[in-house]
């Protein structure tokens, strides 16, 4: 991965298409004061040089509930017997290819891994469960926690220096 220099305007760029990834390259090009090719070509650095993963939508949970059913959301902390890297890879490459699997931690120290995980229901919850920790005899722990309520989801990173917010 090619490691690039920032400038301001490139700071400004990754804020913004946090704030909003759907504006338009104009749209965009006068938020940040510069032109649109200069724009256009400078997001096209930033994708190539794997600052910006991909571009996706983000859905209302409770809106989608109203039409599919609640569902369940864990965080789930797991416990491996043995931490060789080998192990630890194993482990990471099986849960990142389920679907159920929103996000991994590999975290230190206390549990190895910690997942966040989506079911439709808790029959659905323990198909998981045992498909990615029961029958995996190196799982030592594991200790769900289910949301009741989420207060924050927030997939944004700070860019530094710190850049006023514009609102979407």
């Amino acid at each position: 991965m090619e490691q690039i220099d920032l400038d301001s305007t490139d700071l400004r760029l990754l804020h913004q298409l946090q704030v909003d990834a759907s504006l338009s390259n104009l749209a965009l090009a006068e938020l940040v004061h510069v032109s649109a090719p200069t724009c256009l070509r400078r997001v096209k650095r930033l994708v190539e040089a794997g600052l910006i993963e991909r571009q996706v939508a983000i859905l209302s949970a409770d809106r989608l509930a109203v039409q599919q059913g609640h569902g369940l959301t864990a965080i789930i902390e797991i416990t491996l017997d043995r931490q060789d890297e080998e192990r630890l890879a194993a482990f990471e490459l099986r849960v990142a290819l389920d679907e159920a699997v929103q996000q991994c931690y590999r975290v230190s120290p206390g549990p190895d891994f910690c997942l966040v995980v989506f079911a439709h229901d808790m029959p659905g919850y323990l198909a998981l469960a045992q498909r990615l920790f029961t029958s995996d005899a190196n799982v030592r722990n594991v200790k769900a926690f289910f949301s009741l309520k989420r207060s924050k989801f927030a997939p944004f990173v700070p860019v530094l220096p710190v850049l006023p917010v514009s609102p979407p």
